[in-house]
């Protein structure tokens, strides 16, 4: 993809996202007139820098506005989507902050509405410039595909449906291939592709075919080069890797790992590590500090004995470490060996509230602190559970190359609590694997604010 185009687009987007948001301020304030009061206090003023602020941080810690997700509609559409609902739930929380003059409800309420709507035609607007470049541009990429096989039909159908100035004419195979049955024309014959590549002014060639099993493929190579012929060779690895792998480079040798990890970059560990440790400091003073004591005394007077639970848990690279939770259960033999099931007869009355509103999880912010846990992570399980699942789940342990979280994106996807079939273990997992391929602080504030809602919500699991 033309790098001056993405940028472009980047530059674009920014400042029309941004003026929108502004335009809409002042339009709005036009319309709601600021009270003397609300001007001593400068309430207009904080709201509108507040507004930006929230806008630009979101927006850009959440890569909204990066080439992997601005370059394609889908992608751009679904990550403006999440950062909107995490927007406008800061904004209403901001509103309803108490202070000693109100801020004007209407024009909260009012310039949201005016900032999503101009978001809307904001995005329709990147449909109308796409197309205005498909039109200009006209096909400039002309690919030519070596084979024709599985792996160079899903070739051709990616190449259109995400590059918009290429045109797929065609493959070249040695082999007979029944054309009616084909979207794209099927040369005979590899020996010809620069005859054929001449004729359909051909200036990109992909081989779907391996040079170490056809050694045409070197020649073609040699000739598309002479001719000022880009050519790319597509390796497959469906027969030993049946999943997409990650490409890198130490110096001049390629290296391909069976999964991106963006945690395994310092700078993202310290950019997770440093929210952990902002996040459960604010937790810790602000609801810690009357919670243990008030939560402490109701737990002990229903059932005397220590307040805090601590069990041995499975952490990152399976190293075991001490996991506190608000006690809910009476104290018993089994604590330490058997989930808690529906109605289970050894939970308190307090400890259903707790765990059904998940209070029971809130010491575990010290867990983060001490840093053998993370905010948002695979949930950590029993020793004795841990050994089970590697068990029944091939590809358990990989989630333990991350530190275990308070939440987890399997937790707000629904599988939380109890396992009792195996598919609910293999679910986890298949969330918990994603995640960590897929790791950003977006994706950790998306989490947590779901976290948050599903609180709210109730949780059918949550006993």
């Amino acid at each position: 993809m033309n790098r001056s185009y993405t940028r472009f687009l980047q530059l674009l987007f920014i400042l029309i996202d941004i003026l929108i948001l502004n335009i809409g301020y002042f339009i709005t304030e036009s319309l709601y007139e600021e009270s003397e009061e609300s001007k001593t206090y400068y309430r207009y003023l904080q709201y509108w820098i507040i507004t930006n602020w929230f806008w630009i941080t979101f927006s850009l810690l959440g890569e909204m506005y990066s080439s992997k997700h601005i370059l394609y509609f889908r992608r751009f559409l679904k990550k403006t989507s999440v950062i909107v609902v995490l927007y406008t739930t800061l904004v209403l929380l901001y509103l309803f902050l108490p202070r000693i003059i109100e801020l004007s409800s209407g024009l909260v309420y009012f310039h949201l509405l005016f900032f999503l709507i101009g978001l809307i035609f904001n995005r329709f607007l990147y449909l109308v410039i796409r197309e205005l470049v498909r039109r200009q541009v006209h096909a400039s990429r002309r690919v030519l595909i070596l084979g024709y096989n599985a792996l160079s039909l899903k070739l051709a159908q990616y190449i259109e449906s995400e590059e918009f100035n290429v045109k797929i004419l065609g493959f070249v195979d040695d082999r007979h291939i029944i054309k009616d049955v084909v979207n794209y024309p099927v040369y005979g014959g590899l020996e010809d592709t620069m005859k054929i590549s001449k004729e359909l002014q051909i200036n990109e060639i992909y081989s779907t075919l391996m040079p170490e099993n056809n050694a045409t493929i070197y020649k073609i190579m040699d000739q598309a080069d002479k001719g000022l012929i880009r050519f790319r060779v597509v390796p497959d690895f469906k027969q030993f890797i049946d999943r997409p792998v990650q490409f890198d480079f130490l110096r001049d040798i390629p290296i391909l790992s069976l999964r991106r990890e963006p945690l395994e970059v310092v700078f993202n560990r310290f950019n997770k590590r440093l929210f952990d440790i902002i996040f459960s400091l604010g937790v810790t003073i602000f609801i810690l500090s009357w919670l243990v004591p008030l939560l402490g005394l109701l737990i002990y007077l229903e059932s005397p004995g220590p307040i805090i639970f601590s069990q041995q848990r499975s952490g990152k690279n399976k190293k075991p470490f001490w996991c506190y939770k608000f006690r809910s259960m009476t104290l018993n033999k089994e604590m330490e060996a058997v989930q808690a099931t529906k109605n289970d007869m050894r939970v308190t009355r307090i400890g259903k509230f707790i765990r059904r509103t998940s209070l029971d999880e809130f010491p575990q912010f010290f867990n983060v602190l001490k840093g053998n846990m993370s905010i948002v992570g695979p949930r950590p399980h029993m020793l004795k559970h841990n050994e089970e699942f590697q068990i029944m789940e091939d590809q358990y342990v990989i989630r333990q190359y991350l530190k275990p979280g308070i939440t987890g994106w399997a937790q707000v996807n629904g599988y939380r609590g109890e396992i009792t079939e195996l598919f609910h273990i293999k679910k986890r997992v298949e969330y918990d694997i994603w995640y960590l391929e897929n790791w950003s602080l977006s994706l950790d504030l998306q989490i947590i604010f779901l976290t948050v809602y599903n609180v709210f919500k109730g949780e059918e699991k949550a006993y």
